[in-house]
């Protein structure tokens, strides 16, 4: 008597708003820079998925504005497009990444460029990603998740420190 082959798994579902949640904080801002606004309308749409506010600049300049300005919440990451008029994405990257102020906003490069020398460039600049356009939704979601959840455990080691400080502990 023949035996019925096993069954296969049933396929994985598709992720949800859920499954990229956890520990990125839900008080996690993410500030969009793009001259295209069809291009920031796309990733807004991609990243509704994530429980954070987003913030718009159509140009370096405005995301300078933007994160300089002490009404503003300070952006935990900013996704960047590098070919834009006024001020390029390296250009910001690196003034946001010589500021003490900001320094620990982490920062993906969003960008139709992807020669080695430009990947180069932006790493050079201060980016910590790099990701190339087309976007694929998956893997935006993924790499800006773990660039919040980095952000966050900072923020949160931060806070540990100074609690330790307050209490006369041990400097952080």
């Amino acid at each position: 008597m023949a035996s019925d082959p096993p069954s296969s798994p049933p396929p994985s579902p598709a992720p949800t708003a859920a499954d990229f949640s956890d520990d990125i904080g839900e008080d996690s801002v993410i500030l969009l820079v793009d001259d295209n606004e069809q291009n920031i309308e796309l990733l807004q749409a991609y990243l509704e998925a994530l429980p954070c506010t987003t913030l718009t600049a159509l140009d370096g300049e405005q995301a300078m504005a933007i994160i300089e300005d002490p009404q503003q919440p300070t952006p935990d990451l900013v996704l960047l497009d590098v070919m834009m008029p006024r001020m390029s994405g390296f250009e910001v990257c690196r003034k946001i990444k010589e500021d003490p102020r900001f320094r620990a906003i982490a920062i993906m490069m969003v960008t139709a460029l992807n020669e080695l020398a430009d990947i180069e460039r932006g790493v050079e600049s201060g980016t910590d990603d790099f990701l190339t356009k087309p976007v694929n939704k998956l893997e935006l979601l993924t790499r800006t998740r773990s660039l919040l959840r980095v952000r966050h455990l900072k923020r949160e080691l931060e806070r540990v420190e100074a609690y330790n400080r307050e209490l006369g502990g041990t400097p952080g």
